[in-house]
């Protein structure tokens, strides 16, 4: 044999060694136990071993049938009802919870788009027995791993605590995505105990009944994956509205509405479940296939915005949707409150920061502040939508603006001190509004053009605030805000980027610069700006990362497509000095400080 045929022969030996020993090692590590799963993230330092049992756990029950509400006839309610119980392919309203065994909470999960996260829902009904004392993790059964469960929030209508687990990489492998279980960890004579249970497949964010709100007439639902385009959308004769409990007997109502992520029904006759039953509510696709949207919503009696001091209706309140703004939201909420804005409802999309302490200092200081926790991602204008129907019995009148946008008027240039008249100036007589005689095209929504305000030669977050630190800006306006009477907004909630569409018999009204102006303070030193980007909660811009919607008025000019400061960025936008609002802060809430400060203003810790 040549020394050539020699050597291949032991290179192919050596090779085939190697590529049995690398599928060998493969077949270990997918055998690993989830007990070193679990201390790869260190759940706890102090941890003693951790057990988790592998006996094959039995097949969970087929899902529940759903009664097909096959009817000719309707109550007075629109509804469609039948007692007969005949078997339907139609997907449940939402995946069926598994028999808890001990430790295992009752839940259900949704696969968010961003960073393979998943959402943990707890049922309910155990919602009271979450202890913030216990730690808590998933379990994905079907690939044997596991991962912290972080508590994250209480969804309302009714209480749900919500959980973030991350997705590991080792459970993407195996599709479908089944649910994670979500576990107590336990200690017994030091051995924490977890069962797997095979479980549904996960629900995903894209095609999702997510909110319901509940008015004296109907019912809003907050859909994801019907309405995909901007700006087309779907005949609401292709979809029924459906509300069940546990998916033992449905009943059907129409759709009065369908725009954006906002569905409107026909409220239901529930007097056919029993008293006290939660029922869970989702819409059906008629055309051109029949199916159920899966659905983490419940139908609830009409909830309305609460007040910690009055409960009249106040004329002028103000909403935003905010993420991490705990740094700017005293500045904006003393200065509107001064110039007329009687209540504060933000709209939560997720803040870790210290909004919760900042709040409950406004609120302990006498301001009328509530927050609305709504988790969901890139939902603005449905959030908006929420708050026109949450809102309407406790405000005349709503303003949309954000935590960095600030109304003025350079008429107020002489006023020595601010009052709630400036912007009560702006609205309407109530009683002409509440007049339908006298509505003829009557001005139900003020429209304030917006300046938007550059770095100002600023590389930190300035101490004394927003109003103080930034200056400069571009000369054109751009975009709008608006103040909106809230009973003549549209039936269907139609709203973009802060405007809403009006009933028929309203008109908006457009203000001049020169009357009044929002100082958006949108572009600001490059710290703050990155963070604030990276995370937004515009539904336009998806991620700034990518090459999506490069045209938008939310892409940043210049900036592209990575987090890398722009060069010049400190003196990017500045195209005009505007010390109005500057100068006018200062005269209203500046205060003498004692050394080393010679001032203060009134909203600095």
């Amino acid at each position: 044999m040549s020394r050539k045929k020699i050597r291949t022969t032991f290179l192919f030996i050596i090779t085939s060694i190697f590529f049995f020993a690398t599928l060998y090692h493969l077949y270990l590590r997918d055998s690993i136990s989830t007990v070193q799963f679990i201390n790869d993230y260190d759940l706890h330092p102090s941890s003693p071993l951790l057990h988790i049992s592998t006996t094959p756990p039995t097949p969970p029950p087929p899902p529940p049938k759903i009664t097909i509400t096959i009817s000719t006839k309707t109550n007075n309610n629109n509804n469609l009802i039948i007692n007969e119980n005949i078997s339907s392919p139609i997907t449940p309203l939402i995946t069926p919870l598994i028999t808890p065994l001990p430790n295992q909470i009752p839940s259900v999960s949704i696969l968010m788009p961003d960073h393979w996260e998943v959402y943990v829902i707890v049922s309910p009904d155990y919602t009271p027995l979450i202890s913030p004392h216990h730690t808590y993790i998933c379990v994905y059964g079907n690939a044997n791993v596991s991962a912290p469960a972080i508590p994250a929030g209480e969804l309302q209508f009714p209480a749900r605590s919500l959980f973030k687990c991350q997705f590991p990489k080792r459970a993407r492998r195996k599709n479908p995505f089944k649910q994670p279980t979500l576990t107590k960890v336990t200690v017994n004579n030091n051995v924490i105990t977890t069962p797997l249970e095979l479980t549904e497949d996960m629900l995903r964010w894209t095609f999702l009944v997510y909110d319901s709100l509940t008015t004296d007439d109907d019912v809003v639902l907050f859909v994801k994956g019907l309405n995909n385009r901007q700006g087309i959308n779907r005949d609401p004769n292709e979809f029924n509205c459906i509300f069940g409990y546990e998916g033992n007997m449905v009943i059907r109502t129409n759709v009065t509405s369908s725009m954006q992520e906002v569905f409107r029904c026909n409220r239901p006759d529930l007097t056919v479940f029993g008293k006290g039953e939660r029922v869970m509510v989702s819409i059906e696709v008629v055309l051109p296939v029949r199916v159920v949207v899966p659905s983490v919503a419940y139908y609830n009696e009409p909830r309305k915005l609460g007040s910690n001091e009055k409960s009249e209706r106040a004329r002028l309140c103000a909403c935003t949707m905010v993420y991490n703004v705990g740094k700017f939201l005293k500045e904006w909420v003393l200065y509107h409150s001064r110039i007329g804005v009687e209540k504060f409802v933000l709209y939560d999309n997720d803040s870790d920061d210290d909004l919760r302490r900042v709040v409950d200092e406004l609120v302990q200081e006498g301001y009328d502040v509530k927050t609305y926790f709504w988790l969901w991602p890139k939902t603005q204008e449905a959030g908006f939508s929420h708050s026109a129907i949450y809102a309407k019995d406790s405000c005349s009148w709503m303003m949309y603006i954000d935590v960095d946008e600030f109304v003025h008027s350079p008429l107020w240039s002489n006023v020595s001190r601010p009052s709630k008249s400036l912007l009560h100036s702006l609205l309407p007589n109530p009683k002409n509004l509440q007049d339908r005689s006298f509505v003829k095209r009557q001005v139900a929504e003020v429209s304030i053009p917006c300046y938007e305000f550059g770095p100002s030669n600023r590389r930190s977050h300035p101490i004394t605030g927003v109003t103080q630190g930034y200056n400069c800006r571009r000369k054109m306006e751009n975009r709008h805000k608006s103040i909106v009477y809230l009973d003549a907004i549209d039936h269907s909630l139609l709203n973009v980027i802060h405007h809403f569409i009006l009933k028929q018999g309203y008109k908006e009204k457009k203000v001049n610069v020169r009357e009044m102006a929002v100082n958006h303070y949108k572009f600001q030193a490059w710290p703050e700006f990155k963070a604030k980007f990276r995370r937004r909660v515009s539904a336009y811009v998806i991620d700034w990362t990518k090459e999506l919607n490069p045209r938008s008025n939310d892409r940043t000019p210049g900036l592209g497509f990575s987090p890398v400061e722009p060069k010049g960025w400190p003196m990017k936008f500045c195209e005009v000095y505007d010390n109005g609002l500057r100068d006018l802060t200062w005269r209203w809430f500046a205060r003498k400080a004692p050394m080393p400060l010679r001032y203060r203003m009134a909203w600095q810790r």
